[in-house]
């Protein structure tokens, strides 16, 4: 069975080539994936099964950085680095 993120044969749509700038989240996005690469914590094929395991209607409305958080999350939780309550509770700071 193919996965979500297998796109032979799909109908993909034209693809923006433009450059552009990166958000200050999306750069801190890939800064956090490196520091945890380098600190050993998160490895490159983990990232990867933690984002084709993303349920495949988020992961269609999902942006290319929204897929490393959301995967980058999943991780950390898996290793009890953080809990859901703890990402939960920061964010909901964040906001407020």
């Amino acid at each position: 069975m193919t996965g979500i993120q297998d796109r032979g044969g799909w109908p993909a749509g034209p693809i923006d080539r433009t450059e552009h700038r990166l958000a200050d989240w999306e750069l801190l996005t890939d800064a956090i994936r490196g520091a945890l690469g380098g600190a050993r914590i998160m490895r490159t094929d983990e990232l990867r099964r933690a984002i084709e395991s993303i349920e495949p209607g988020c992961y269609e409305s999902f942006s290319y950085y929204e897929r490393w958080v959301t995967a980058i999350e999943q991780i950390l939780v898996e290793k009890e680095i953080l809990t859901r309550e703890d990402i939960d509770r920061k964010v909901a700071e964040l906001r407020g």
